[in-house]
């Protein structure tokens, strides 16, 4: 669903806003949308698709712990190398991430962490309910410099269609190549967290 928002989002930014955010919730598609939505619809599907994995991930890390966190280390094509250092982070501060950092990595760290839901669900829903307040408030605060940029992205819309159909493309071989595809990584993944440990 990200990957079809990334490369379509020029063509249906303004004329099918709500079907944008449902497909991705980057915070630059709920910034450019949120003018054009009304409150009802803003939240709800926001809500819905940014919430829409985190228990998932949270589950993973309940389920196995620290060999989940291996794992999303070993498979992430971005941030991997990154992922023990947010796991400290997230062992000083574990509260105040999954309230306002909300992602798949701090809901697999709760989850591997050992946090409760009776904790954890809260918090991610409230700070999931603020992240979409805060954008809203910074749509309605910049209304003319984000209009004037949909604008732009209007008159050169099969130009920025094209280039983001390439672009992800161009991420997708990429990945493949280097053996870091996400599909592929899920593919395998009851198989590398239930292998035996070293230990």
């Amino acid at each position: 669903m990200s990957y079809t928002a990334e490369a379509i989002w020029p063509q249906i930014v303004e004329s099918h806003p709500l079907w944008l955010i449902a497909l991705s919730s980057r915070t630059r598609y709920l910034l450019a949308t949120t003018n054009n939505l009304d409150a009802f619809s803003y939240y709800t599907v926001g809500t819905l698709r940014l919430l829409v994995s985190d228990p998932l991930f949270y589950l993973l890390g309940v389920w196995y712990g620290d060999r989940a966190v291996s794992w999303m280390e070993r498979k992430s094509p971005s941030i991997g190398g990154q992922i023990r250092t947010m796991e400290q982070y997230f062992g000083v501060a574990a509260y105040p991430l999954v309230f306002l950092s909300p992602n798949n990595y701090i809901c697999l760290f709760a989850g591997s962490s050992g946090m409760k839901a009776k904790w954890f669900i809260p918090l991610n829903v409230s700070g999931t309910i603020a992240r979409l307040i805060a954008v809203r408030v910074l749509g309605d605060v910049f209304e003319s410099p984000i209009s004037g940029a949909l604008d732009f992205v209007g008159r050169y819309r099969w130009q920025f269609l094209v280039g983001s159909v390439v672009l992800v493309l161009i991420s997708i071989a990429s990945d493949r190549i280097q053996g870091k595809s996400e599909i592929g990584s899920l593919r395998d993944l009851a198989d590398d967290v239930e292998a035996p440990s070293d230990d």
